[in-house]
């Protein structure tokens, strides 16, 4: 995913990217929170064999690695945007340092 800053005042871009990144936080802490859930389900249907076997068989299963997998996906999201949106805090944060300058140097002329 590739992102360009836009024409759109820094003030804005950040709340867009804020917005985006709290839905992308929320889809990655969701499948980090139930991932205990989804493998005690995926070993109940394994029927009547011990825990540590049933555990074993689900973590070894392709299924498993692709759940894992769509965790870790949601999470590395969840850090670019987050990366994004202090982007665009510092970006706003260097235009106001810019404009208190010229505006310094303004007076002293």
């Amino acid at each position: 995913m590739t992102w360009q800053p836009s024409n759109e005042p820094w003030s804005e871009q950040y709340r867009i990217m804020g917005e985006l990144w709290a839905e992308a936080e929320a889809a990655a802490s969701l499948l980090e929170d139930t991932k205990s859930a989804v493998l005690s389900q995926k070993m109940a249907t394994l029927g009547d064999i011990p825990v540590n076997k049933a555990e074993m068989t689900i973590k070894a299963s392709r299924d498993w690695h692709e759940h894992v997998s769509k965790i870790v996906e949601a999470r590395k999201h969840a850090n670019l945007l987050k990366i994004r949106l202090e982007y665009c805090r510092m970006k706003y944060h260097e235009e106001q340092g810019h404009e208190a300058s010229r505006r310094a140097e303004m007076r002293m002329t």
